[in-house]
């Protein structure tokens, strides 16, 4: 099978630089594959919306090509085949739920027929005559994900859905993503929330100052250092110096009271018992480990979740394009 037929956006070498000299995305090569959630992780300002900006045609990059749904970022061919929620979603304020899904419509060729199916889908329906502007920030983010289903997508788009989002509308947000995202239909998954890419995703790409650090399957990435053990010892001092001694092994930090933490490329669990034994250390229990995340994220961002990215401001959005035109 050709690669055009396997994935539904490949980039290479996406970069954007804007005229102030911020560079926002560097060199960004991905690679989606169609019928699954792909996450797209980094923390806040790492240039995540700006790189799925381009995708859609929204801004032009500086340099590199970007193929989505077999066409050109923008390209109306491409657009019928995409729903996008970036940002946060824009509809009249004075309008219903509803009544916005039709305008949105009409301006997507779209039949009115499809309004009611997918105000079902993000289970809106009953809520669907009240104005937009008395939504809540809940509300508000399933009616553009309705809005993004209207055309049926191959390839969904979702910038930060659960933004914004109290715990219980985070959980109904992440169902729902899960709902949508299976069988043909794609799903690119923006966020800085690694429980959200750990729950739903996968395979992941993580950006950073808006470079590539990883890319991968989560399983893979969260296996990057192989076998970890926590061992349980009678003296942790003296077993500090029995582990350093031994080759392949890397101590890491956290070090809790009466353990340690150890990492290495393959199993040396027979070799690490025998050692300390032998020094007379007892060793009360030898657990291998599963590697988090967020673990990972740290180790490649060097920023922790949750936390802002430090660095120079990128410039402001262009002004919201008509609702249906900026979110296609």
């Amino acid at each position: 099978m050709g690669m055009e037929n396997t994935t539904i956006v490949e980039t290479h070498s996406l970069t954007k630089r804007y005229g102030s000299g911020v560079l926002a995305v560097d060199s960004v090569d991905m690679s989606v594959r169609r019928g699954e959630v792909y996450g797209f992780l980094g923390p806040n300002g790492a240039g995540k919306t700006t790189t799925l900006r381009m995708l859609v045609g929204l801004i032009r990059p500086t340099s590199g090509t970007a193929t989505v749904a077999g066409h050109g970022p923008g390209s109306p061919a491409g657009l019928k085949t995409i729903g996008a929620l970036i940002e946060s979603p824009g509809f009249y304020p004075y309008l219903s739920g509803r009544e916005n899904l039709r305008v949105v419509a009409d301006l997507a060729s779209v039949s009115q027929k499809r309004v009611d199916e997918v105000l079902d889908m993000v289970e809106l329906a009953s809520r669907a005559g009240r104005k937009f502007g008395t939504y809540s920030t809940g509300m508000k983010q399933r009616l553009g994900v309705a809005a993004a289903l209207l055309k049926d997508p191959e390839l969904l788009i979702l910038d930060e859905p659960t933004n914004g989002l109290d715990p219980q509308g985070m959980a109904e947000m992440r169902k729902l993503i899960k709902d949508i995202g299976h069988g043909d239909r794609t799903v690119l998954l923006s966020s800085h929330l690694l429980a959200e890419v750990e729950e739903l995703c996968d395979r992941v790409v993580v950006l950073h100052r808006g470079e590539v650090k990883a890319a991968g399957p989560l399983s893979e990435l969260m296996n990057v250092k192989g076998f970890q053990y926590r061992i349980d010892v009678s003296d942790v001092d003296e077993a500090m110096k029995v582990v350093r001694s031994l080759d392949g092994l890397t101590v890491e930090p956290g070090t809790i009271k009466d353990s340690i933490l150890v990492s290495s490329d393959m199993d040396m669990a027979r070799v690490i018992n025998h050692a300390l034994v032998s020094a007379g250390i007892g060793v009360d229990q030898l657990v291998h480990t599963q590697r988090g995340l967020e673990d990972v994220y740290i180790e490649l961002t060097g920023v922790a979740p949750g936390s802002p990215l430090s660095s120079a401001p990128a410039p402001p959005p262009p002004p919201a394009a008509p609702v249906g035109a900026a979110k296609p």
